[in-house]
């Protein structure tokens, strides 16, 4: 059955990683309304939410634990002496590491509980990495990536995922291999192929734990965890006031609390200094559509038009009621397109996966459920996808078509 996407737009950052808003009904283009400036302080609603057991703290993000010291002792500092401590630790951390950190962007970690669990996306990595640099005495440059934002969704969230890295001094450096061409030791957890080139900005560590504090409301918000939520999500816009991201968070968060006015005034506030901004954009339209402001709703979804032609999913929505109207081929076309668009979509390679099956074609339904594994930025993903090919193959080999 098509479904008629209204979903709120999450800007994260993981592998990429941040939360938006977004409900596109796009036609053509119009005004948009005045935006209006408030003091952030005034944005802020803690006593409509339950207060958190610790409210969350910036402090804790970067916290060292007694594991992480001992590992600096035992492994890094012995190095250090020898090849200097930014070549050690990217020795000790990853090249020839026993640590064997995995990317998973099931939730988004401390450096502690990334160090902990051996896993993290790639804003977890980063902090970790920037801790371990912290006890060695090493200055850190952190830096937002220009990339092709990913989406992906869950529930009736949209999230669009952005990327950061890290720089130390001296060379460059990625996880695939290292250069010494006389700048800075850049480590990456999505390195480049080969000769491209990365825009890159630096950042301050206030908007890293801006992102974090960000990713987990975002993350709270998903699970339905509305007031731990809000308490992530203020704590991302007292660590930086200016990151739209964490502003268009609390918004979704206020809208979905029933705090309505709240959500409007926030999304108006980051379109005071964003007038294209789409996931304030998209929010606003929503507001005013459940507040029964149709004409300014209309409004704002034929500029959002003019800005996107094309919403996110929409292909892959196409698809599936495609598929649901028992038109596979029509279907597999629809999921090569949205592709085209956005490969990193575990969902897209699932779906078109589906439909070779249905066209019998078991081959390529199991090279995409391959594609869908390699791209899934979960462990939990992984391994649901990983059982679907197993199931699929042994069907397969035993003359069945269904896993």
């Amino acid at each position: 059955m098509h479904r008629r996407y209204t979903a709120e737009l999450l800007w994260w950052t993981t592998l990429l990683g941040f939360l938006l808003g977004l409900q596109l009904v796009l036609t053509g283009c119009s005004t948009v309304p005045s935006p209006e400036r408030f003091a952030v302080e005034d944005l802020l609603a803690d006593a409509a939410f339950k207060a958190p057991p610790q409210v969350p703290r910036p402090d804790l993000v970067f916290e060292r634990s007694p594991e992480m010291l001992a590992y600096l002792k035992q492994r890094i500092e012995p190095l250090a002496a020898r090849i200097g401590p930014q070549r050690a630790m990217i020795e000790a951390l990853y090249e020839h590491s026993a640590l064997q950190i995995d990317y998973d962007a099931e939730y988004t970690r401390t450096a502690r509980e990334t160090f902990a669990d051996r896993r993290g996306n790639c804003l977890s990595l980063v902090i970790m990495t920037a801790a371990f640099a912290r006890e060695l005495g090493i200055p850190v440059h952190y830096r937002s990536v220009y990339v092709d934002h990913y989406l992906s969704r869950s529930n009736d969230l949209l999230f669009v995922s952005g990327h950061v890295n890290l720089s130390l001094q001296l060379r460059r450096f990625s996880p695939v291999g290292a250069t010494g061409d006389g700048a800075d030791w850049v480590i990456d957890f999505l390195p480049l192929p080969a000769g491209a080139q990365q825009r890159v900005h630096e950042i301050g560590e206030s908007v890293i734990v801006s992102m974090y504090m960000n990713n987990r409301a975002a993350e709270a918000l998903n699970a339905g965890k509305l007031d731990a939520a809000y308490w992530y999500a203020r704590a991302a816009v007292q660590a930086e006031p200016r990151l739209s991201q964490a502003l268009n968070t609390l918004a979704v968060i206020y809208r979905r609390h029933g705090q309505i006015l709240l959500a409007e005034q926030v999304l108006r506030h980051v379109l005071a200094r964003e007038p294209d901004n789409l996931a304030a954009l998209g929010n606003l339209a929503v507001v005013f559509g459940e507040t029964h402001r149709g004409v300014e709703r209309d409004q704002l979804t034929k500029r959002l038009a003019q800005l996107q032609p094309v919403r996110p999913f929409q292909y892959l929505d196409e698809g599936i009621a495609a598929m649901g109207r028992g038109e596979p081929r029509l279907a597999q076309q629809l999921f090569i397109k949205e592709l085209a668009r956005s490969s990193f979509s575990d969902e897209a390679h699932f779906w078109l996966a589906l439909a070779n099956h249905a066209l019998n074609d078991m081959s390529a339904a199991a090279e995409q459920l391959v594609l869908a594994k390699e791209t899934s930025a979960t462990q939990s993903k992984r391994q649901v996808y990983a059982a679907k090919l197993q199931s699929l193959l042994q069907a397969s080999a035993q003359g069945g078509r269904t896993p």
